[in-house]
This record gives structure tokens, sequence and C-alpha cells, in this order.
């Protein structure tokens, strides 16, 4: 499997390719779907360009993309889109238009409520492991381990000489977690060497305008389907 995520916490600042309305989001996702994408992760954002949480701007974003795709949609549960984990609780409580499946970092205060929720209201959970953080350790404790739809191993380390590295000590630090699926990624300088290792030891991985703004070559991206069709490339899943 390979997902596109197609904004992340980005702005306009980081460049027009990124799409930060419903319609650019829907475009972006048709795009990217039919370089070879197969899931779609994206952040709803206000009409200023923050991550949001509110189930208005999930009621315009979610619809407007399922227009265009047929894949499973996505979204964040990001602290940083909303702090207070007693709000968040409040706003995924209150949408009406439900994604597939929501990512919500285990290292993040509130994971395993907010997960919870989630899974009662029918989204399908991506457990965040971030490397560098305690979340491995909390996700192997957890009662909600076993009902997560996959781990979302995420590298937080952007230095592309040492990324690999850090995405085996993360692995590592995984084990067999409940024997869940695991997807692998990395983030700016890290995204293609740890691409590149999912595609080898035959992991689901993601790639778009979220993790990296660069192609492999360290050329500006000119749109999240350029950089799905640069990932399938590089990405050769092993098989038996």
């Amino acid at each position: 499997m390979v997902q596109v995520c197609l904004n992340g916490a980005r702005t306009a600042a980081d460049g027009a390719a990124v799409p930060l309305t419903p319609e650019a989001m829907a475009a972006s996702a048709a795009d990217a779907v039919a370089a070879g994408a197969t899931d779609v992760h994206v952040h709803p954002k206000t009409p200023c360009g923050r991550d949001s949480l509110s189930p208005g701007v999930l009621a315009r974003t979610l619809p407007a993309i399922r227009a265009r795709v047929a894949v499973p949609v996505g979204v964040t549960t990001g602290a940083w889109a909303e702090p207070d984990p007693g709000v968040r609780l409040e706003r995924i409580r209150g949408w009406t238009v439900l994604p597939d499946h929501a990512s919500v970092n285990w290292h993040e205060p509130g994971a395993e409520e907010i997960a919870a929720l989630l899974i009662e209201r029918g989204v399908g959970v991506e457990a965040g492991i971030w490397s560098g953080t305690d979340a491995a350790r909390r996700l192997a404790t957890s009662p909600l381990g076993p009902k997560v739809l996959r781990v979302l191993a995420e590298v937080t380390d952007p230095d592309p000489s040492t990324a690999e590295a850090s995405a085996r000590a993360l692995l590592s630090g995984l084990g067999s977690t409940y024997g869940r699926p695991v997807l692998l990624h990395g983030e700016d300088g890290g995204a293609w060497p740890v691409l590149r290792l999912a595609g080898r030891l035959g992991l689901a991985t993601r790639i778009g305008l979220e993790d990296t703004l660069r192609l492999p070559d360290g050329r500006p991206a000119g749109s999240n389907a350029e950089l799905v069709t640069a990932g399938l490339a590089q990405y050769a899943p092993c098989t038996p």
C-alpha cells in the first residue's frame, strides 16, 4: 500500500503546490490516486489554512475528496490541531461525516481516549508511533493495540544519512506489536531513504507534500502526484 499524505500541517508559506482548500485537496487526491496511490491521508483546514478537527471543516473536506476518489480517506487528530484533549474528544464526537481512518499519535496526551472514541464510532485507527518517543512502549501495553487498523511508524530523523538506521531502530522497538500491519515513512530528508527501506522490507509506506517538498533528486515537487510517481518508482516491495 502506498498512501498519499496531501498536505500535513504545511501552509501557503510552503508553496503553491500544497493543497489547502477542500477543492484543491480533492483535485490533488484525484491526481495522486491516478498516479497510483491507494489511500489518502489529509489534514482538513480552516479557510485561514489552519489544521482543524471541526465537524464543519470535515463535513466540507471529506465529501469533496470522496467525490473524486474511491479509496479510503483518513485524517489527522494531531494535538497541534487542538491542544486540549477534552476539546479534541468533543470535536470528534461532533463529526457528522466520518473518515475511513484517523491517525492518533500515541505519545500525545489523551491518545488512548481519542483512539477508543474513534473505534467506538467505527473509524479505523492508525496508531502513530514516532521515533524518539515512548509511544512504542505505550502501545505495547495498551488494550487498544489489537484493535488498531495499523501502526503508523513515523521516522522523525530528517538526516538522509541516518534515517534508515533510525527506522530500523523504531521497527525493532515496535517488535510484533499485536501483529498489526505497519506503515513506515519518514520526513523531509529522511522521507526517501525510509520509503526505499519500507519497500525492501515489504511494508506499506506513504509519500506526499506532508512528508517532503522535494523529489529524490532534490528538485522541488510540483504536486502530490509527482511525488507518488517518483515514490512508486523507488518503492519495490519484496515478494516471497
